[in-house]
């Protein structure tokens, strides 16, 4: 099996992470997995959702979108269709359930930080890029509210959270998938793990024959050693 690429079933694209490209947002990051680029912005915000109000507990959400020209023809923005799409929703569920994951909501306080991943240039994994990158863009937000003496990031932040697509291509299991890969994958895979190996989410789909348990525990070992190196290489962005 030859990927498109040229890359080894476990290797992943270029992973590059670079912090405050934002200059108003208190947190921020721009990710880029080979020729997938996501900008990532952190807010804080005086106020929580009226459900919580009250409860001297804080939430984080997210917000995913992509430019027009992410891709390869011209999308249509969303606010110009009036609604968000499914996909869309679901996205941005997924980032804002696992950043909450590493997140203790009781020692932010009433507050809450909004994360916005906005797809620059799509080549697949937009998601776990945005996942990957969110979490930077929440890090350094978090460590510019500890400078002004309103949280510990430590207090708050309880690992790190990355996640990393997988999938079987042409009969193997490939790491980090691409367009091309992803668009013929016989089976595609999102995976979200904390820094100490815990598990947030699986998302895996058979869109062919279907895989068998052998094969996700191959695509789970791949995720694995590749989110290792996505949370070291976040950890060499924050030093």
């Amino acid at each position: 099996m030859n990927r498109p690429s040229k890359r080894t079933p476990e290797e992943m694209r270029p992973v590059s992470l670079e912090r405050g490209v934002a200059k108003h947002a208190e947190g921020s990051c721009l990710i880029k997995f080979g020729d997938t680029h996501v900008l990532c912005t952190a807010s804080l915000e005086e106020r929580v959702p009226p459900w919580l109000r009250g409860q001297n507990r804080g939430w984080v959400t997210a917000e995913y979108g992509m430019l027009p020209r992410a891709t390869h023809d011209r999308m249509r923005r969303e606010s110009s269709a009036g609604k968000q799409s499914g996909r869309t929703q679901e996205i941005q569920r997924l980032i804002g359930r696992s950043l909450r994951a590493v997140v203790d909501l009781g020692a932010l306080g009433e507050r809450q930080i909004s994360v916005d991943c906005d797809v620059i240039q799509a080549d697949g994994g937009t998601r776990t890029a945005s996942i990957t990158g969110a979490w930077v863009a929440l890090h350094d937000c978090l460590k510019w509210m500890e400078a002004r003496d309103m949280v510990k990031t430590d207090k708050v932040l309880k690992d790190h959270i990355a996640a990393i697509s997988c999938g079987i291509y042409e009969g193997t299991p490939v790491a980090d998938l691409d367009y091309i890969e992803d668009s013929s994958a016989d089976t595609d895979a999102n995976f979200v793990m904390t820094g100490k190996g815990g598990i947030v989410e699986i998302q895996g789909t058979a869109e062919g024959e279907p895989f068998s348990e052998e094969e996700l525990g191959q695509l789970m070992g791949l995720a694995k050693q590749s989110i290792s190196k996505l949370v070291e290489l976040q950890k060499l962005t924050v030093l």
